[in-house]
């Protein structure tokens, strides 16, 4: 499992290094005191896991993940609790709050590595940006659904909603667990319940996107990033 980790102060970076150097499954990519170096550098590359402060002089934590189209798996490392509910509806792996040992250190890695274990089990194409399908678990069964049929995908409790063209598919997984089987650049979370295909979207304003007519809501959270990519 890969990783980089994102914090303005060395000495925090520090305590992450010492500590990923002891966890055999993880690779550190890399070491980031400044946060947009650590935006060039997962434009280039794709990693699977990101350490991330909150509390950075030129862009907070939040919104640098708010930024990112499809982030990678996230925990967030911070002196400071009270954003602990904000950075879950971000879908944040875990949220570690310092000082913190290695035995709590590496409880969030394995939340990590079990989240890709489960990602890989569902069917993630290796790569994913050749293939027009992918399987998903619903009840007992894997289900091939061709990624052109997808319309949107909408949270429904522990469960997500795949709305395809002619169907509707339920399956067992998180938001973050759906954006993981989904290729990047073809779809985008616009909000925490909903998940759109890029190419299905027939008009959009700032507060909502259309699909078949659907309203589909934008979260503030992922303002930000829709605006970029669609030019809101």
């Amino acid at each position: 499992m890969t990783a980089i980790a994102i914090d303005d102060e060395p000495v925090a970076l520090a305590v992450i290094k010492n500590h990923a150097a002891k966890v055999p499954f993880l690779e550190m990519k890399g070491f980031f005191t400044n946060a947009f170096e650590a935006i060039d550098f997962l434009s280039k590359e794709k990693v699977d896991l990101l350490f991330l402060d909150i509390k950075m002089p030129d862009i907070s934590g939040l919104d640098f993940l708010s930024s990112l189209p499809h982030p990678p798996m996230t925990v967030f490392t911070t002196a400071y609790s009270e954003h602990a509910v904000k950075s879950f509806e971000l879908d944040a792996i875990d949220y570690l709050l310092k000082p913190f040992s290695l035995i709590r250190f590496m409880k969030a890695c394995n939340k990590a590595n079990n989240l890709l274990q489960l990602k890989q089990q569902n069917g993630v194409p290796v790569n994913k940006e050749q293939t027009d399908y992918i399987f998903v678990k619903s009840g007992y069964e894997q289900f091939r659904i061709v990624l052109d049929d997808i319309l949107y995908l909408e949270s429904a409790g522990n469960y997500v909603n795949f709305i395809l063209t002619d169907r509707k598919l339920i399956s067992r997984l998180s938001m973050q667990e759906a954006v993981d089987l989904l290729p990047i650049g073809s779809f985008t979370r616009v909000h925490r319940s909903y998940i759109v295909a890029n190419k299905k979207i027939e008009r959009a304003d700032r507060n909502s996107l259309y699909i078949k007519n659907i309203p589909i809501p934008i979260g503030a959270a992922y303002a930000p990033a829709i605006e970029r990519i669609f030019n809101l």
